[in-house]
């Protein structure tokens, strides 16, 4: 019998030839020869290695499939990947920094039609591909595509594999609605006049599949006209656009305008430019708002449901906190959409205390539960006690020992904190979402009221569970609570989130929830703002805030200042004359500007709430600025009513100031104003 050494050396010797052999085979499998929408031939002899995505449908995905390394470069708008360093940003969309291109020296760089004539100086240099999807099928297929040219194949294929069988899902749905009842659906585009999409665009696939009927305007591309004729002729029964689309409302208010069935019936609904604007790694999840949206009294009808109600998937998770037995992420399908739970069962009975159910006794489980957007008109529609009973029954657990939250931010992006002094330690697991939501007490207007029947907003929006490695009293969970509130608001205000009502600062959502467990080991009675375990609580709560935002929203601290514009309603597009754009943005970049229009947001809070009066040494700072801009030519002075009335006033005059400065450098007659 031979040694086991031995029996293994002719492996050995022919381990280097298996290695080169592995070699070869991957650079083969790497290389990929593909048609763009150019119809150009683009053979990639390996995965690029420093790419710049012009279009941010096409960064989104890449992030998503996890090729941060290789993506160096981008243009506004891009979410950066989870608690790590995203790409430069290289200007927006629609006037990128060719400069800051080049200075990246890409092997790639993913662009649009509207950049090509721009990008004829990289003829040669780098690989230039357009992936212009003209329907969610395409789109899914360029994910796919995708995939291999960066060896994600996996990847790729669990992405499209969720979107296919969602919008499956959505297309069994809308086939037990009778024909008569598709509504005739138009998107909503245009800021100044009512435009929509060309006949060739994929924003009329999203109507399709969502079970609508889309307009035929004849005439091709992503934004066409829409006059009044036309608009009359189609009568739209629904209307549909992003956040930026509701400047139109007032000019849908008058004559002819408003005379077609949406304006008149108020079906008109609006959603994260995200979705509504390009197809990414979502489309799907659009599809099936659009169309819970349509047809939110059919889809709430149990005969229209496709798919039984169960659990899908259970995984652990490892938190090692004390009072917990045992915590798990549970997916489900309820209603026909996949919803996920934070699931916790603790080591005994507890006491907790919730903001949504008060103070509960003998709880044995506490979770945290995701409902999906599509999901959201359905769940408002049942109320929130028949929403905890059916997605309790759903779970299997006991309501009557079982305290939940709800919240639209997505499960997966929850983040654990925890925070330690000697002994004591305290975890917060938060979820957050400040999108479209987000308020500041005492300055916003809360419209519901109880008297006039039931709330539909229950689920929370920035959900916190706290727990500790000791026992609090009832008066420490109460006070739990108030500090836990302020370290969210602190948090809110170190990362600059504005009111979705008036973009004023925020200090939370209209539908935020806390829920603190009791929690076992020596008995704590002291939970404020003194105490080592109020320390503790509001460092995990502002850290898991920070974080969640991140997650699910992409807000940072270091978020770029174009960014923190457009969330005051200020569009860089809309500020400067077309002319100036690509200049005006790539100042906004620039840090001394940036950091300029920084102090400005801050001295216009300050004014905002009476700290400041007198604004005249402002003015000069903002002179000198426009002057820096000029660089030696004659910026000519701000008028001396420019702003201050109305919202961001000191806001409006350094914008000003800048784009005075540039138009003396271009030359510009005469300079531009601010509306």
């Amino acid at each position: 019998m031979k040694h086991p050494a031995t029996a293994t050396w002719p492996l050995l010797l022919l381990l280097p030839f298996l290695l080169w052999q592995a070699t070869v085979t991957a650079t083969a499998r790497a290389a990929i020869t593909f048609t763009d929408s150019d119809g150009q031939s683009v053979h990639l002899p390996q995965p690029p290695q420093r790419v710049v995505s012009l279009v941010p449908s096409v960064t989104e995905i890449l992030l998503a499939l996890g090729v941060e390394d290789a993506l160096v470069g981008a243009t506004l708008p891009f979410s950066p990947p989870t608690e790590a360093k995203g790409p430069q940003v290289v200007g927006g969309f629609l006037a990128p920094d060719l400069e800051g291109v080049a200075a990246l020296a890409p092997d790639l760089i993913f662009h649009a039609d509207l950049h090509r004539q721009a990008l004829e100086r990289f003829q040669g240099q780098a690989t230039l591909v357009r992936l212009a999807p003209s329907s969610v099928a395409m789109g899914l297929s360029h994910i796919e595509l995708l995939g291999q040219v960066f060896a994600r194949e996996q990847q790729a294929q669990a992405i499209v594999a969720d979107q296919r069988r969602q919008l499956a899902v959505i297309a069994a749905k809308i086939e037990k609605i009778a024909p008569q009842k598709r509504p005739r659906v138009m998107r909503l585009m245009g800021r100044d006049k009512v435009m929509a999409p060309g006949d060739d665009s994929f924003q009329l696939d999203f109507i399709r599949l969502a079970g609508g009927e889309a307009p035929r305007l004849g005439a091709d591309g992503q934004v066409v006209p829409v006059n009044l004729e036309k608009w009359q002729g189609f009568n739209p029964q629904v209307l549909y656009g992003c956040g930026g689309d509701r400047d139109l409302l007032p000019l849908l208010r008058g004559p002819g305008w408003r005379e077609v069935e949406a304006v008149r019936q108020r079906r008109m609904h609006f959603f994260p430019c995200e979705l509504t604007c390009r197809i990414g790694t979502h489309p799907a999840d659009f599809v099936s708002w659009l169309a819970t949206s349509l047809y939110e009294e059919e889809f709430s009808d149990p005969a229209t449901q496709v798919l039984p109600e169960k659990v899908i998937a259970r995984r652990p998770l490892p938190l090692g906190l004390d009072p917990v037995a045992s915590a798990e992420m549970v997916s489900s399908d309820i209603e026909d959409f996949r919803h996920k739970t934070l699931l916790l069962t603790l080591s005994r009975p507890m006491a907790v205390l919730s903001t949504l159910e008060g103070q509960r006794q003998g709880v044995r489980m506490v979770a945290n539960h995701f409902f999906p957007p599509p999901a959201w008109n359905l769940g408002h529609r049942r109320g929130l006690d028949s929403l905890r009973r059916g997605v309790m029954g759903v779970l299997e657990v006991d309501p009557r020992k079982t305290a939940m939250l709800f919240t639209g931010a997505d499960m997966d992006h929850v983040a654990v904190t925890k925070k330690r002094y000697r002994d004591l330690e305290v975890t917060a697991l938060v979820t957050a979402g400040v999108r479209g939501n987000a308020m500041r007490m005492g300055v916003d207007e809360g419209l519901f009221y109880e008297p006039d029947g039931r709330a539909k907003d229950g689920p929370g929006t920035i959900n916190i569970l706290l727990l500790g490695n000791c026992r609090l009293s009832p008066g420490a969970m109460s006070r739990a609570i108030i500090t836990a509130t302020e370290a969210k608001t602190a948090a809110l205000q170190d990362l600059d989130i504005r009111s979705s009502a008036g973009s004023s600062q925020a200090t939370g959502t209209g539908t935020d929830n806390i829920l603190v467990v009791e929690g076992d080991g020596p008995e704590i009675d002291g939970s404020g703002g003194h105490t080592r375990m109020g320390e503790l609580i509001a460092a995990a709560v502002s850290q898991g805030v920070r974080k969640a935002i991140r997650r699910h929203n992409g807000l940072a601290e270091e978020r770029p200042v174009i960014e923190r514009l457009e969330e005051r309603g200020l569009e860089p597009g809309r500020l400067c004359p077309p002319r100036l754009r690509a200049a005006f943005e790539r100042l906004l970049l620039t840090p001394r500007y940036a950091s300029f229009l920084e102090a400005a947001m801050a001295l216009d809070d300050a004014r905002a709430s009476g700290r400041i009066a007198d604004i005249a040494t402002f003015r000069q700072w903002c002179q000198a600025e426009a002057e820096a801009v000029a660089g030696g030519a004659t910026a000519a002075a701000a008028a001396a009513d420019l702003a201050p009335a109305g919202e961001h006033p000191l806001l409006h005059l350094a914008i000003d100031a800048l784009v005075r400065g540039l138009a003396a450098r271009h030359d510009l007659s005469p300079p531009p104003t601010l509306p």
